[in-house]
């Protein structure tokens, strides 16, 4: 049984920029991941109606996330 959790924003009024620098897919295509010039990496849910919703926002980088790649197995 999938478990489905909502994301929360936390940042108030106003959303961090997200100026995106790289993007990937994941092979089951059900989440895109996006790095920004900000230096966030950003999850996002995919439906087989292809709507996007964000799942969650991740911080602590310092610098661009330039690349990203999944690991393996």
């Amino acid at each position: 049984m999938k478990v489905s959790v909502q994301a929360v924003a936390v940042w108030g009024r106003v959303a961090p920029s997200h100026s995106i620098t790289a993007i990937m897919i994941t092979d089951d295509q059900q989440t895109i991941v996006t790095g920004s010039q900000e230096g966030q990496i950003c999850l996002w849910d995919l439906s087989s109606e292809l709507k996007i919703s964000s799942k969650e926002i991740l911080f602590g980088h310092t610098a661009s996330v330039t690349c990203l790649a999944k690991a393996r197995e």
